[in-house]
């Protein structure tokens, strides 16, 4: 009987550098896109898509994003005693029940492929997902409902894709396609950060993935790999090698590099526009704005 994906793996253990010197005190995953912490909107995502146990793999001074899943009393009674009902909701949405949560510590920054192996206990012989809460993808339907979706009628290990310019390929693993399927790809390869000019194609791995247990046994050899580091990427080609599929899911949806600032200020922008309550007021500055600049040229 084919087992339905009910874990999830969140990699958070990473300093957070472009960001400095807010991420000095702050961890990267609770800085705020709009009013809510880019972790949010991760949990929110794997919620949408069945996903009941949720493993994040951390590192030292991370105490900020444990504390922020857990009740807070004292504020949710301030907001009770005073009418506050909508602001209680939203607080309370945020907690997470006994032991759904779990903290593994990664105490070196070996890589992705490092970080997700270090979970493997809480996985067992399960089929899992990952998610890379600086990927915030926004669609109708959320990117891992999606891809859960399609694991459903095609089992085997599934990655998020989207077509990058050529010139970008050497900044994402990239796909081998073997046959294109409109929405599905199946893949004779993957790559990490390939020269643009030795890219098998353009289109890279986006931070979603459904993985099959064999990429734990796959990731215990900790073999080296781009950058010196055990890349997720590669244990997952292991799999093709193994004749085991291997997708690659065209997600409908935009997605924001939120790992770098100029993609979380975009992000802001985009996820700004798209609430009622702060649409024209946003659109009138940003209008202003380019008329201003418009002018000075």
């Amino acid at each position: 009987m084919k087992k339905k994906v009910t874990k999830a793996i969140f990699p958070v253990a990473g300093l957070g550098t472009r960001f400095l010197p807010a991420t000095k005190s702050v961890p990267k995953e609770i800085m705020t896109l709009v009013d809510r912490p880019l972790i949010q909107y991760a949990i929110d995502e794997a919620r949408a898509a069945g996903i009941k146990e949720f493993i994040f793999v951390t590192s030292r001074g991370k105490g900020a994003l444990e504390d922020y899943f857990d009740e807070a009393p004292q504020l949710e009674q301030t907001l009770r005693k005073a009418g506050k009902k909508e602001l209680l909701d939203t607080l309370q949405s945020t907690n997470m029940e006994s032991g759904a949560i779990a903290y593994i510590r990664q105490h070196k920054a070996l890589g992705l492929g490092h970080a997700v192996w270090c979970a493997r206990r809480l996985i067992s012989n399960e089929p899992f997902a990952v998610i890379l809460p600086d990927d915030v993808i926004a669609g109708q339907t959320p990117c891992l409902q999606q891809m859960v979706e399609a694991y459903a009628e095609n089992p085997g290990c599934m990655v998020a894709a989207m077509e990058v310019p050529q010139q970008a390929a050497s900044s994402y693993g990239i796909l081998d396609v073997k046959e294109d399927m409109g929405s599905l790809v199946s893949v004779n390869g993957m790559v990490e950060k390939p020269d643009a000019d030795k890219a098998p194609s353009n289109l890279a791995v986006i931070g979603r993935y459904i993985l099959t247990p064999d990429v734990l046994r796959n990731l215990n050899k900790k073999k080296s790999g781009a950058g010196g580091e055990i890349q997720l990427t590669d244990a997952i080609a292991d799999e093709i090698v193994e004749d085991r599929p291997v997708y690659g899911y065209r997600f409908e949806g935009e997605r924001f590099d939120c790992g770098s600032k100029s993609g979380f200020l975009q992000a802001t922008v985009a996820f700004g526009l798209n609430r009622p309550e702060l649409r024209d007021d946003l659109m009138g500055y940003l209008s202003s704005v380019v008329d201003t600049r418009k002018a000075a040229e």
